[in-house]
């Protein structure tokens, strides 16, 4: 494929300002969520991305400046919370790992789960790791991106995915409680960055991937993650945080009105799984950012050629979109995915993303 890209007329930095603020932009913006293959493409390891702060800087910094990415460094994973209230983690390593993965849940026996505490946020798990690479974005961006996870994903973390879903089912005041501890963890966590960091500057990445409609009902959804999710949101907002970021992952279709209730800030990036239609959005969320949702899959193992036109498909629809839009992978961008593929996506965007 010929790669033949329009110069842009804005840096990164006046993209997401103009976003943000629902100011002109030259072009959509292209956050690709591209942790591995930043790592990857740079000689570092999956491993590096986690345990290098420095390493991940360098990397998402270099990877943004080549592709013209809206990047900002950061990191994180959807096992967050086992390792944090004293569980342990499995570091990635071989060709298909792409982030860690629990080694060991903290919560066995239900006795375990109701003696549980919240830990020490800044000194749990891999937290400091988080700090160290946020004062390192701190010192040379205006904004920068923190880990806000999930309640119902950390509560999942802490005893594993399908003990918790039986907990929902057969133990649902043991489930509250587990969700309870994760809440006032996330909470307090929002209260660290806060005190370290001006809130204006921080835009808070919150996901909850367990929560999607492959693993729990919208009716467990209703009752187990929304008020939680509420609450995180809205302790994160009240902390004077302007605008949230929220990776909504998986097949969530039948949970939109469900998190059309929760806040985002004015106006909101809500990011999506491939398996949630752009199209669909424009009337449920439309003064908010959408961003999103080339699916991974097809970045991975498909030809440039089919990654162009999937990109073109996603471009077209998230133009339309009234409160805005960021292109991006569907999850996060595959670490092993071809750069011909990276570069497919630019050239689609060069050609259908610009604002004329």
């Amino acid at each position: 494929m010929k790669i033949d890209i329009r110069k842009d007329r804005m840096t990164k930095n006046e993209r997401w300002i103009a976003m943000l603020n629902r100011q002109p932009m030259d072009r959509i913006p292209f956050y690709a969520f591209a942790m591995g293959f930043s790592t990857i493409h740079s000689g570092n390891t999956i491993a590096d991305l986690y345990n290098r702060p420095q390493k991940n800087f360098d990397a998402m910094t270099k990877t943004a400046d080549k592709f013209g990415l809206q990047e900002i460094p950061w990191v994180g994973y959807a096992a967050h919370g086992a390792w944090e209230f004293g569980g342990d983690v499995k570091w990635p390593e071989g060709e298909y790992a792409q982030a860690p993965s629990v080694a060991r849940h903290p919560v066995i026996t239900e006795e375990d789960g109701w003696n549980l505490k919240v830990p020490d946020v800044k000194t749990a798990g891999y937290h400091p790791l988080e700090m160290e690479l946020a004062q390192l974005v701190n010192a040379s961006s205006e904004l920068f991106l923190q880990p806000a996870y999930g309640p119902f994903t950390i509560a999942a973390n802490l005893v594993g995915v399908e003990q918790f879903c039986k907990w929902i089912m057969k133990k649902p005041d043991l489930a509250h409680h587990m969700l309870r501890l994760s809440t006032d963890f996330a909470n307090a966590k929002t209260r660290w960055w806060a005190e370290t960091f001006p809130p204006e500057k921080i835009i808070p990445w919150t996901f909850d991937t367990v929560a999607a409609n492959q693993i729990i009902s919208p009716k467990q959804f209703e009752d187990f993650c929304l008020p939680y999710q509420k609450e995180v949101h809205q302790k994160i907002l009240d902390s004077g945080v302007k605008h949230i970021m929220c990776h909504i992952c998986g097949e969530q279709n039948e949970n939109l009105p469900y998190w059309q209730q929760i806040p985002f800030g004015d106006p909101g990036i809500l990011s999506w799984g491939h398996e949630v239609d752009l199209a669909s959005l424009y009337d449920v969320f439309p003064t908010d950012i959408m961003m999103g949702n080339v699916e991974p899959s097809i970045i991975l193992v498909d030809t440039p050629e089919k990654v162009y036109d999937a990109t073109r498909v996603v471009i077209e629809k998230g133009k339309k979109h009234p409160g805005g839009f960021m292109l991006a992978a569907g999850c996060e961008f595959p670490p092993g995915a071809p750069e011909e593929n990276m570069w497919a996506m630019v050239q689609a965007l060069s050609d259908h993303g610009w604002y004329e």
